[in-house]
């Protein structure tokens, strides 16, 4: 099962999920142990996976890892953070938690996109 830890311990994914936000990321950090990597990536696509069938608001998934290392990245486009909601409520989704390396440690957090005059458009 993995080990869920906060990104920001002042504003939490819970408080963060009680918003009405459109346009949002969830970006994910994993830490796997490197003989759990395979299993780690496999739950991850079938969690995905799940998202991407029942979820109209799930949008884009991708998943990056470190060079030589067991560090992932993982983030999804939502249309919104009801949209997120809604996913944690399919009882397909949380269940796949349970499958991921008991190694797994995990950090999420909700972001939305800003502009950077010059760099960045909105």
């Amino acid at each position: 099962m993995v080990k869920n830890i906060e990104m920001d311990e002042k504003v939490t994914l819970g408080v963060q999920l009680q918003q009405n936000i459109r346009n949002v990321i969830v970006i994910n950090t994993f830490n796997v142990n490197p003989e759990d990597v395979d299993q780690f990536v496999k739950t991850w696509a079938s969690a995905a996976e799940i998202a991407k069938k029942t979820m109209p608001g799930a949008v884009s998934f991708q998943l990056h890892r470190g060079i030589g290392s067991n560090i992932f990245v993982g983030y999804v486009i939502f249309e919104s953070t009801e949209a997120i909601r809604q996913l944690y409520k399919n009882p397909e989704f949380p269940s796949k938690l349970s499958e991921y390396p008991a190694s797994t440690v995990a950090a999420s957090h909700l972001f939305t996109k800003i502009a950077v005059p010059g760099i960045c458009v909105d």
